[in-house]
């Protein structure tokens, strides 16, 4: 009796999409909606924005260390950072902190153009290679100080901050269009210990208003270039 041999490279075919359909589940019971989001996190292999050695933990629901001391934050607390941000079609995306690159290539493909800058050279240069291989056009990395950003690169649609701002500059806020979003990690007032990712809108009358999304744990958004990374 013989045995039927499935076609070479047909079970790692099956093992990827199962690894995919679990991925895409557990976002989906972490509360994700946004099919757009979910269509951006289906085709944008996250593998590929870790290094090597954990690229078989990609698709965990765990954060991942980069070069510089960085982390790749777990997929279901970009997800929602994203969900939050609300990128829509025609919006330009400011992203401050690009790391690894793989919220910008989720952002490239909702929104018309990503600016994203970084501090640390090596992981921006590193970034800006995989979104070429990936053929993303419509998103560039930038290495510099996301926090001194220069009058007139705005106005933008979205501002997403990957990381912890104590205090919310008041040059992000004026990069915002009129009806402009901006998305960060930002201290509990109530437990200082805790943050939380908010969504942070104008108030029509030069102020902003705050609404907290959920418990987050990013590190705090670091100041000027770091020349020797």
């Amino acid at each position: 009796m013989s045995v039927e041999v499935p076609p070479p490279g047909l079970e790692e075919q099956a093992i990827e999409a199962q690894n995919k359909a679990a991925f895409l589940m557990d976002l989906r019971a972490r509360g994700i909606q946004d099919l757009g989001l979910l269509r951006a996190l289906e085709n944008v292999p996250r593998e590929i924005f870790v290094p090597h050695r954990f690229a078989d933990l990609a698709r965990r629901a765990i954060a991942l260390p980069l070069r510089c001391g960085q982390t790749l934050p777990e997929p279901w607390l970009t997800a929602k950072m994203i969900e939050a941000l609300a990128p829509l079609p025609r919006h330009r995306v400011l992203e401050i902190g690009t790391g690894s690159g793989y919220a910008t290539a989720l952002l490239a493909r909702m929104a018309r153009e990503v600016l994203s800058i970084e501090r640390f050279k090596s992981l921006a240069i590193q970034a800006e290679a995989r979104l070429a291989r990936l053929g993303i056009t419509n998103a560039g990395v930038v290495f510099g100080d996301g926090l001194a950003i220069l009058p007139g690169i705005g106005p933008f649609d979205r501002v997403i901050v990957q990381g912890l701002l104590a205090e919310v500059p008041e040059n992000l806020i004026a990069a915002l269009s009129e009806d402009g979003l901006l998305v960060a990690a930002r201290p509990d007032p109530k437990f200082m210990s805790r943050q939380h990712i908010a969504r942070i809108a104008l108030n029509g009358a030069g102020g902003i208003i705050e609404t907290p999304v959920c418990p987050s744990r990013l590190q705090a958004l670091l100041r000027d270039e770091a020349l020797a990374l």
